[in-house]
């Protein structure tokens, strides 16, 4: 049996949080540069992630919800961790997941606006960090709000804030271990910080890419030499990198070439994107930045969004050893760096996938040369377990009440790793995984934007699930 919210008053309601409350405390965490660990060595020095920890905390704790508790959790010198908890009315419980820490500043913003100055344009609130994932811990706030003005019914709710996602979320184990007594067991488990295809209904994600990244090092000099001298006799380290690269990637296709990076896609994972294909569309493309004249590397969209979310793809994020052209003299060059960033299917262990890569890298190298791949820690990609009856029927409920439109599933081309540690964690329980980052809000970019519409639809959703949830049979 499902429960019903009385939708006028809760989208009434939603409006006013969001443009009286969510939207001004927005513009003070835009304003703070809390950037992920990854991005800033001196976080802790800087203080910009206790900063966005205490003006999160300080909010949630103002909200009108009898018996919410909110803490922020420090261990050591971890990133720190914001706890809430909600009694319940359900001996039962639902974890609701967010992040606090942001990407770095990145090169591009169009006049007028930054990272760090929110800028409100209609329905788009630009800035970093608000659509990823600034807005989640006040939008599970607010959702569990709408519950209680209605008197509605509901499981207890754990909502957990990290500090450090967008770093791979290397402190996140210990919380979950130490915290795990007051996390207790969730049968559903609810994240906002993924994506959907458009802002016109709402979307859920169903798989997750994994990602190994790791530094392709090539050495061939002990020191730099006139290319008049070099040149010809030594083989450039250039050159030799791009023989490496193409070992793992057709530069024609894009396809990788390592065997042990590919999985069997499911059926229903191919149906999904199919289906998806058809409701988006051109906008598949189109929603992309494209310079005059360019095209996607296929013209079948069901493909695209297949290559997107189920198969590997290599992209080169970074270098080492080429100087700026400005300074670039006639110089044979010793080394050539290069970050690599690898996304992984689902369903691969990405420790294998590390140790297949590193060896198609490193075996025989050309002309002798040095060549070392430095892998990072890699992060396992997630597909989520069957949908049980009743959270189809939530779910479709929802976005037929809140956008009219009908629910779609579809996987996401991003990595989030508390995912994958949850679904081991909790292999019986449920998973609600959707988002705000839809065509053109470019997070990680320049000009990344937070659809205010999306995100108040997004409250509603939420709620009407979680409520779904205590009203189940079980």
């Amino acid at each position: 049996m499902l429960t019903k919210l009385n939708e006028r008053e809760a989208v009434a309601s939603c409006e006013r949080c969001w443009e009286h409350e969510i939207v001004p405390a927005l513009h003070d965490y835009i304003r703070i540069p809390n950037k992920s660990p990854a991005f800033d060595p001196a976080w802790r020095e800087n203080g910009h992630m206790d900063r966005a920890a205490s003006l999160i905390a300080a909010w949630c704790e103002a909200q009108p919800i009898p018996g919410l508790t909110v803490e922020v959790v420090r261990i050591g010198n971890r990133t720190p961790v914001i706890l809430m908890e909600v009694p319940g009315t359900r001996d039962d419980t639902v974890l609701l997941y967010g992040h606090l820490d942001k990407q770095p500043e990145m090169t591009g913003w169009r006049e007028g606006l930054g990272p760090w100055e929110p800028v409100r344009e209609g329905d788009k609130l630009y800035g970093r960090g608000g659509a990823d994932d600034g807005y989640s811990a006040f939008a599970s706030l607010a959702a569990l709000r709408l519950l209680h003005e209605q008197g509605i019914p509901h499981a207890r709710c754990v909502v957990l804030i990290e500090g450090c996602e967008e770093s791979g979320s290397p402190d996140l184990p210990a919380y979950i271990d130490a915290l795990a007594g007051r996390i207790g067991k969730p049968s559903l488990v609810v994240c906002l910080d993924s994506g959907c295809g458009n802002y016109d209904q709402l979307w859920t994600t169903t798989s997750l890419r994994g990602l190994l990244q790791g530094t392709l090092d090539v050495n061939i000099l002990r020191e730099g030499v006139h290319s008049g001298v070099g040149s010809g006799v030594v083989p450039s380290s250039f050159r030799i990198l791009r023989q490496l690269l193409s070992r793992i990637e057709d530069e024609r296709t894009g396809r990788v070439l390592v065997d042990a990076l590919h999985v069997q896609i499911p059926e229903e994972r191919a149906a999904q994107a199919r289906a998806a294909a058809d409701v988006l569309g051109a906008s598949v493309v189109s929603e992309l930045p494209w310079v005059k004249g360019a095209r996607p590397v296929t013209g079948d969209t069901a493909e695209l969004l297949l290559n997107r979310t189920w198969r590997p793809a290599l992209s080169v994020t970074g270098a080492d050893g080429l100087p700026p052209i400005a300074s670039a003299g006639n110089v044979l060059r010793p080394f050539t760096k290069a970050k690599l960033s690898m996304r992984l299917p689902p369903r691969l262990d990405p420790r294998k996938a590390a140790t297949a890569l590193k060896e198609a890298l490193e075996k025989d190298p050309p002309y002798g040369a040095e060549v070392r791949f430095h892998v990072s820690e890699p992060s396992a990609g997630w597909d989520a377990p069957a949908t049980a009856p009743w959270l189809e029927a939530a779910v479709r409920k929802a976005s037929k009440t809140f956008f009219d439109r009908p629910a779609m599933g579809l996987g996401e081309g991003g990595t989030i790793p508390f995912m994958a540690m949850l679904g081991e964690k909790f292999p019986e329980a449920q998973f609600l995984i959707t988002g705000v980052l839809g065509p053109q809000s470019n997070a990680h970019g320049p000009n990344e934007f937070l659809h205010l519409g999306m995100g108040k639809k997004l409250t509603c959703c939420v709620a009407s699930v979680i409520a779904d949830h205590a009203a189940r049979a079980r």
